[in-house]
């Protein structure tokens, strides 16, 4: 298994390996940290600290930076010379299995977080202007409707029936288009509905989050952003999880799945536990009783926000 943080640690972060340790029966680690001495060097150390104190065994502790590796375990210099050891990544064995596997390492976490940044131009634009045609076409509904109750019944199945078509668009290889794309983002913000792409969750949904989080209006995203970090920590991405929920959490400070996930990728907790506890739709439907018209609040108070669309440059 791997774990990653971010440098520098706040005091306490790695607290969080002990119960990793017993948990997992952990007996032996390598330590890797990337930057500068300064930066790296009281991780580490304070990482072959709480080793030792578990009785968990550091088989290498090594600093990387710049094209050169130095050990914090090996002081032999034939072996491991104060000025480092060079490496050449491009060259290496995992570097050519990783391109066949069509795995790309980006150079730092500001490259992740790119990837995950909101589309800009005629992209966002065409998104926003979509966004706009799903929120008329609901108001439009909202309008029409004498009873609330079965209205709300009936886009919550509407809803449903979205999220499991745009799993097998996506899994047939295609993309959403920008209205579909937009209906799902109103959908998502339905409880009942987010949780049923919950419950359907495959390692292979990341590429469909990852698309909403970007095309969605900011104020739709952090259902998708949510799912999206889900898809990665069960992927085995917990850096990508983590990039994904700070874009929910951003937007949207008190959104509760983000926390829910957030809190156990900070303890390091495992996806393994939640694979064979996750509830069927059958089972969300009795917990959750019947739809009624008070669903339908979280999405009316997004739609009353007005995100104008930007001039195409």
């Amino acid at each position: 298994m791997v774990a990653r943080w971010s440098l520098p640690l706040p005091p306490g972060t790695l607290d969080a390996m002990l119960p990793l340790f017993e948990r997992e029966a952990v007996t032996g680690i390598v330590i890797v940290g990337y930057g500068p001495g300064e930066l790296v060097t009281p991780g580490v150390d304070e990482t072959r600290r709480l080793a030792a104190g578990a009785g968990v065994h550091v088989g290498e502790a090594l600093r990387a930076h710049e094209g050169r590796y130095w050990s914090y375990v090996c002081d032999v210099a034939t072996c491991c010379p104060p000025q480092g050891t060079p490496y050449d990544l491009s060259s290496s064995q995992i570097a050519a299995e990783a391109t066949v596997h069509g795995l790309v390492a980006l150079p730092d976490r500001e490259a992740l977080e790119r990837t995950l940044a909101p589309v800009t131009g005629p992209v966002r634009v065409a998104m926003s202007r979509a966004t706009a045609e799903a929120i008329a076409e609901l108001q439009a509904r909202l309008m029409a409707s004498t009873d609330l109750d079965a209205f709300a019944a009936e886009f919550v199945s509407d809803g449903l029936a979205r999220v499991r078509s745009a799993l097998r668009v996506h899994t047939e290889g295609g993309r959403l288009h920008d209205l579909e794309a937009a209906r799902l983002g109103l959908s998502l913000t339905l409880m009942r509905i987010r949780d049923e792409a919950w419950t359907l969750m495959q390692d292979s949904h990341v590429t469909l989050w990852k698309d909403l989080t970007r095309r969605l209006d900011p104020r739709f995203v952090p259902p998708a952003a949510s799912l999206l970090a889900m898809a990665s920590w069960r992927a085995g991405n917990s850096v990508q999880a983590t990039v994904a929920l700070e874009r929910a959490l951003t937007i949207d400070p008190g959104y509760s799945m983000a926390h829910l996930l957030l809190h156990a990728l900070q303890n390091l907790l495992s996806p393994e536990l939640l694979r064979d506890r996750m509830p069927t739709p059958a089972e969300l439907d009795e917990a959750m009783g019947p739809v009624n018209a008070s669903w339908l609040l979280p999405l009316i108070n997004l739609m009353d926000e007005d995100d104008s669309v930007p001039p195409l440059e």
